[in-house]
C-alpha cells in the first residue's frame, strides 16, 4: 500500500533548531492521523544540502508514496503559508549546511519554469476550515525549500509546501491567566487535516 510521506528538514546556518523537522515527526507519530489515515505516514526529516535532493528525497519519492505533505521554515514569515507553485531557479547567494551554493541558477534545465501545485487550493480551504489562517503564498525561495518542491512536484502526485514561520520561544498568557497552547501543537493538529486531504486526493488518483 502506498502512504503519505512526510517531510521537513533539518538544520542551516541560519536555523540551528528546525522546527519543521520536529512538526514533521510529531505529525508523522500521531496515533490520531494513524486512523484517520488507515495508515502510518512515512516520515523524512532532509539534510539541508542539495545532494540530499538525490540521495534522500529521491529514493522515497521513486517508492511511490501516493502523496507528500513538505514542511520547512520561512523565519519572516509572520504566519502558515500554504506555496502554490515551485520554480525553477536556484539562488547562488545561500550555501546549504555542507557550505555549498547551486551549480546552476535553474535546478532542471530541460524542466519547466515552475510546476504549480493542484493541491494547494484545497489544502488551504482545510486548514482555513479547522481554524488555521494559513495564507496562498507563490514564492517558495530560491532554496531548498523551493528545490525540494519542485523536485517532488514532477511525480503528478498531489503535493504541498507548507512554510511555517518560527515559532516563539515563550507562550502568552490567556485571559484567564493560563498559558497558550505551543504554536508547534496548533500546527501538528491543524495538519491532520492537511494529511487528509491530501490522502484522499492521492487514493483518487491511483
Amino acid at each position: 500500500m502506498s502512504r503519505l510521506l512526510i517531510t521537513g528538514f533539518g538544520p542551516f546556518p541560519t536555523v540551528p533548531d528546525n522546527p519543521s523537522a520536529r512538526l514533521a515527526r510529531r505529525l508523522a507519530a500521531f496515533p490520531h492521523l494513524r486512523r484517520v489515515l488507515g495508515h502510518t505516514p512515512d516520515c523524512l526529516v532532509l539534510d539541508t544540502r542539495y545532494d540530499a535532493l538525490h540521495t534522500q528525497l529521491a529514493p522515497a519519492l521513486a517508492r511511490g508514496p501516493s502523496a507528500v505533505l513538505m514542511i520547512g521554515v520561512a523565519a519572516r514569515r509572520p504566519r502558515v503559508c500554504v506555496e502554490t507553485r515551485a520554480v525553477n531557479r536556484v539562488s547562488r547567494l545561500f550555501p546549504d549546511a555542507s557550505g555549498a551554493v547551486g551549480c546552476f541558477l535553474a535546478f532542471d534545465p530541460d524542466g519547466p519554469a515552475q510546476r504549480p501545485s493542484a493541491a494547494a487550493t484545497q489544502v488551504r480551504v482545510a486548514l482555513r476550515r479547522v481554524g488555521l489562517d494559513a495564507a496562498a503564498s507563490r514564492d517558495a525561495g530560491r532554496y531548498l525549500c523551493n528545490a525540494s518542491y519542485y523536485r517532488a512536484l514532477a511525480t503528478g502526485r498531489p503535493v504541498v509546501f507548507l512554510h511555517i514561520p518560527m515559532p516563539p520561544r515563550t507562550q502568552r498568557p490567556t485571559a484567564g491567566g493560563g498559558r497558550r497552547r505551543p504554536a508547534l501543537d496548533l500546527w501538528a493538529d491543524a495538519l491532520i487535516e492537511a494529511a487528509r486531504v491530501l490522502a484522499l486526493l492521492g487514493r483518487a488518483q491511483r
